[in-house]
């Protein structure tokens, strides 16, 4: 027998997994603890820096988008669209960025810190840049004079798919082309009170934003503009459609939709 080969205490040479197990290090209590400790935080830091950076997912809570986004619809924001950020810096105050940043696009729809409180996200989409100036006449809107140019189309498909508590307005739909963005907005005919919005300069590093479902959105008209560092990032798609009753709701047309065509939407 070879003098180096490990032995039992029976005098039986030991096979080369006995051997192995023998020769591994004893992992105390502490030391497992720590290691996993260790993975957990790592998993979670990337989970958080993931969130920050590059993609977050939100769900919409409201109809202010309809029909563009509709109640129970969850999306995924692009958080590098307008330039990569510093982890984290978003979360105390306006973020700074590693490249850019590059201001949204006419058109876009964004996710932002509301600006009248930081701790709620809001999402609309983008009609006015720094400088433009933003009127509403008759429920048409004007960007630096201009209408933005609106074509009516038949909503039917619409209404079938429409939150039950909507489905009682005289809704207009319209194809609209803000920026290079073409959409579908709607307008409650029987609803004079966003008629008209007097013609308003949109400040410096400010956007003026309106909801798709123009009658039922809470925006830039009534609130004001939101700075550039409230911006969360750029909605790009839908990826899971799920409507919940509130259990407190009193409306009992309201019920479970789950929408599965609507998945892998993505977001114009």
């Amino acid at each position: 027998m070879d003098n180096n080969t490990p032995v039992d205490t029976t005098g039986t040479p030991a096979t080369s997994e006995e051997a192995a197990v023998a020769a591994a290090p004893i992992i105390s209590k502490k030391e497992k603890f720590i290691k996993e400790v260790k993975s957990f935080t790592f998993i979670i830091l990337s989970v958080l820096v993931f969130r920050s950076v590059l993609f977050e997912p939100f769900k919409i809570p409201s109809g202010s988008m309809i029909p563009t986004l509709l109640i129970g619809d969850f999306i995924l924001v692009n958080k590098f669209s307008y330039g990569f950020k510093v982890p984290f810096t978003d979360w105390f105050s306006d973020p700074k960025y590693i490249t850019g940043p590059d201001q949204p696009h006419r058109g876009d729809v964004i996710v932002f810190k509301y600006p009248k409180d930081p701790n709620l996200n809001y999402i609309k989409r983008v009609v006015g840049l720094p400088g433009d100036t933003v009127e509403v006449i008759d429920k048409v809107v004007y960007v630096n004079n201009q209408p933005i140019s609106t074509k009516e189309v038949d909503g039917k498909e619409i209404m079938s798919d429409m939150d039950e508590r909507y489905k009682a307005y005289q809704f207009k739909f319209l194809e609209t082309k803000t920026g290079d963005q073409t959409h579908i907005t709607q307008v409650d005919v029987g609803n004079d009170y966003f008629a008209n919005y007097y013609k308003f300069t949109v400040p410096k590093d400010n956007f003026f934003v309106m909801g798709d479902n123009r009658d039922f959105s809470a925006d830039s008209r009534r609130w004001g503009t939101v700075p550039f560092g409230n911006i969360k990032g750029k909605a790009i798609m839908v990826w899971f459609s799920l409507s919940v009753p509130w259990p407190w709701s009193e409306d009992e047309q309201e019920s479970w939709k789950f929408r599965p065509w609507r998945i892998g939407k993505i977001i114009h």
